[in-house]
């Protein structure tokens, strides 16, 4: 899969930029980017592309960070990307504290160290000018993470979609691919009613009650079982006060699978417990949240070529157990459209989504090496 002297090319780039990779790496990690607000992290990813020779990087409507590659030569591209978004709300810079051989901080890992690796992979790019017959696209996608619902990967996909061959991401850990989709559809649901003084107006439907009794409906769904399906009340909020008959009262509802034909049977039988509650005189409103696609139409022996290929690629790095399995990523997007991909991770972390989120530092220089000889697998032979 790779050369000799392409692992040669690999081994060094990664030994001569290591101090490069471990401050970008902290710069950033310290910048606050919750989803649908990586403003600032775009605009360093942007500035810091321009100061490596990447004079065709841009930003688009999606606050994505664009660097195409050959992609004016050929029709036909392969796009990498590692998302800017994270799961935490702040506005304010992290800290980065370190430990041993692990440094700890909100989105280190998740998805930070990739993102550095793959605008590391852009600097080997401009450095070494392999000769490509396809254009590789390096994308730091927004709105990765929950109620960003993809939407940088969405507006990738509608730019470049018709020319896409192949996809990959670079996220989470590298001892695992994810190259199957895992749908989901999210709402929140809201119920009100007349409530009123809990004395004075005992009697008065109130919408806690009204909303418990929905859950419990929503909770008789026998799953099916073509694929792996599940739902989830995750949240919910209502009432006034202790003496209050809520008038109004809230929850969050999802349902996920790795098939089409599942999730519909789900959204059938949500909407038939909604209709009814409806029917009933029941003041119900029904908000969508998100919408995840399935995979739809894959190539099964492409998806699987490209599997393996990532396979061999991370043997050659590392003697791990590669697991292969389904996943929400930004893959999502591309697997919905019949487009082969996978999300490979270059580093090794835990504790993702937590504020005592950790990577392993000396991982970053093996994940280094996935990364740039995943897009190496392109070079011209």
């Amino acid at each position: 899969m790779i050369t000799k002297e392409q692992k040669q090319k690999i081994e060094s780039f990664t030994e001569r930029y290591k101090e490069m990779t471990l401050e970008l790496l902290k710069q950033l990690t310290k910048i606050p980017a919750p989803s649908h607000h990586e403003e600032k992290k775009a605009a360093f990813v942007l500035q810091w592309l321009k100061e490596q020779g990447a004079q065709t990087a841009y930003i688009d409507k999606a606050w994505n960070v664009v660097f195409p590659y050959n992609c004016e030569e050929t029709e036909e591209i392969i796009v990498f990307m590692a998302h800017t978004d994270v799961v935490f709300p702040d506005r304010e810079p992290f800290t980065i504290t370190e430990v041993g051989n692990k440094l700890y901080a909100p989105g280190i890992q998740d998805d930070n160290a990739n993102l550095a690796n793959l605008l590391m992979c852009a600097k080997f790019l401009l450095e070494y000018r392999p000769v490509m017959p396809v254009g590789i696209l390096l994308v730091a996608n927004s709105c990765e993470e929950g109620l960003g619902n993809l939407k940088g990967s969405k507006y990738i996909y509608e730019t470049y979609g018709s020319r896409v061959k192949e996809f990959i991401s670079f996220d989470g850990n590298y001892d695992y691919i994810v190259n199957r989709a895992v749908g989901s559809q999210r709402y929140r649901i809201q119920v009100k009613t007349e409530g009123g003084h809990s004395y004075a107006a005992f009697g008065n439907d109130n919408a806690i009650y009204k909303l418990s009794c929905m859950i419990q409906s929503l909770y008789q769904m026998k799953v099916p079982t073509k694929a792996k399906t599940t739902y989830n009340i995750g949240q919910i909020e209502g009432g006034t006060s202790v003496n209050t008959i809520a008038e109004s009262a809230s929850m969050l509802y999802e349902f996920r699978s790795e098939d089409k034909e599942c999730l519909s049977i789900m959204e059938d039988f949500f909407h038939s417990v909604i209709n009814s509650y409806q029917k009933s005189g029941l003041d119900v409103t029904v908000e969508v949240l998100g919408i995840r696609p399935c995979g739809i139409g894959v190539d099964e022996t492409a998806l699987n070529d490209l599997t393996n290929r990532h396979k061999e690629i991370i043997h050659q790095f590392t003697d791990k157990q590669v697991i292969v399995q389904a996943g929400s990523t930004d893959a999502n997007t591309f697997l919905s459209h019949g487009i082969p991909s996978n999300v490979i991770g270059t580093s090794i972390g835990g504790r993702t989504h937590t504020r005592e989120e950790w990577l392993l530092t000396e991982s970053m220089w093996t994940g280094q090496k996935i990364g740039l000889a995943s897009v190496l697998q392109y070079e011209k032979k």
